[in-house]
């Protein structure tokens, strides 16, 4: 747990956090990848399919 000064750098800590566990973070449903690799490892894909 951690102390904050503010409610603002509360918000701004726990928007930092939402944003690595989101995209930064290996999700087991992508097979251990970040949503950024799982994104761009489909890419291709998707580009010959079209």
């Amino acid at each position: 747990l951690h102390a904050y000064d503010s409610v603002a750098q509360a918000r701004a800590s726990i928007l930092d956090y939402f944003e690595w566990y989101n995209r930064e973070r290996p999700h087991s449903s992508l097979n251990r990848q970040t949503p950024h690799q799982a994104y761009y490892d489909l890419l291709p894909i998707v580009k010959k399919a079209a």
